[in-house]
C-alpha cells in the first residue's frame, strides 16, 4: 500500500465512523476503497468489520447521554445481535469467495434502496403506533440483522433503525443511540471471530480504525446538523460505484 493509498484509507474511515455513527452504511464506503487498494473481497470485507469497530464504539460513546434510561433494551436486544453476528461471520468464511462475490452487489443494490428511501420509511413509521420496547418481532428482527451485519453489514444501521421504528415507540435520537451499541457488538464480534478464523489485512485495519474512532466522534457532536440528503447522495454514489467495481472484476 501506498502513502496515498493509506491516506485514503484513513480518510475513508473518518467518513465512516461518522456516517455510522449517525445513519449507517460507512461500510459502502470504506469497503470499495479496499477493494481499490487492492484487496480481495472477502479480506475487504474481514478487515473492514474490525477496522471500523473502533469507530462504532466511539459513536456509542458519543452518544451515551441519549442511552440514558436504556439499559434494559441493550440487555434484551444485544443477545439478539451477539447471536446474529455469530451466524453471518461463520457463513462469511464457511461460503465460496465466488458465492460472496455474487452476492454483495446484490446486498449493496438493497442497501442503497434502504438509504435511499429512509426519508419515506421514517414519514410512514411516524404515523403508525408503536410498542414501547418492541417485543418478539424486534428481537427476531435485530437478529436477522446482525446476520447481515456479521455477514456483510452495509447499512445495518439503517436496517435497525427501520424495525425500531416500525416497532418501539421512542425518540429518534435514542433509538439512534440504541442502533450505535448494537451494531458496534456486531462488529465486535464478528470481528474477534475473523481474527481467528479468517485472512486479515492489519494495516488496513489499524488504518480504519484511526479514521473511524476520530469519524464517530465528529459525527457524535457535529452529525445531527449535517444535511442528511448530501450525506444519502455520497453513500449512493459510493455504493454504485462498488457494485460497478465488482462486476467489472467478475
Amino acid at each position: 500500500m501506498t502513502t496515498l493509498e493509506a491516506i485514503l484509507v484513513v480518510l475513508a474511515g473518518v467518513f465512516a465512523g461518522g456516517i455510522n455513527t449517525v445513519v449507517g452504511s460507512g461500510t459502502l464506503v470504506t469497503f470499495p476503497v479496499l477493494l481499490a487498494v487492492g484487496y480481495p473481497p472477502v479480506t475487504a470485507n474481514v478487515s473492514n468489520s474490525l477496522g471500523l469497530v473502533p469507530g462504532s464504539l466511539s459513536g456509542a460513546f458519543g452518544y451515551r447521554r441519549e442511552l440514558t434510561g436504556q439499559a434494559g433494551r441493550v440487555k434484551r436486544l444485544l443477545p439478539a445481535s451477539v447471536l446474529g453476528a455469530i451466524v453471518g461471520a461463520v457463513l462469511l468464511v464457511t461460503l465460496p469467495e465466488d458465492a460472496f462475490s455474487a452476492i454483495v452487489p446484490v446486498l449493496i443494490a438493497i442497501a442503497l434502496v434502504l438509504v435511499v428511501l429512509q426519508p419515506w420509511l421514517n414519514r410512514k413509521l411516524a404515523e403508525r403506533e408503536r410498542h414501547e420496547h418492541g417485543g418478539l418481532s424486534l428481537w427476531v428482527g435485530v437478529f436477522l440483522a446482525g446476520i447481515y451485519g456479521g455477514y456483510f453489514g452495509a447499512a445495518q444501521g439503517v436496517l435497525v433503525m427501520g424495525l425500531m421504528g416500525v416497532l418501539m415507540d421512542e425518540h429518534l435520537q435514542r433509538m439512534n443511540a440504541l442502533k450505535n451499541v448494537l451494531t458496534a457488538f456486531v462488529n465486535l464480534v464478528a470481528g474477534i471471530l475473523f481474527i481467528f478464523i479468517a485472512d486479515v489485512a492489519w494495516l488496513a485495519v489499524a488504518l480504519l480504525a484511526v479514521g473511524s474512532v476520530i469519524g464517530g466522534q465528529i459525527g457524535a457532536k457535529v452529525g445531527r446538523r449535517l444535511p442528511p440528503t448530501a450525506l444519502r447522495a455520497v453513500i449512493v454514489l459510493v455504493g454504485v460505484a462498488a457494485i460497478v467495481q465488482l462486476l467489472v472484476k467478475d
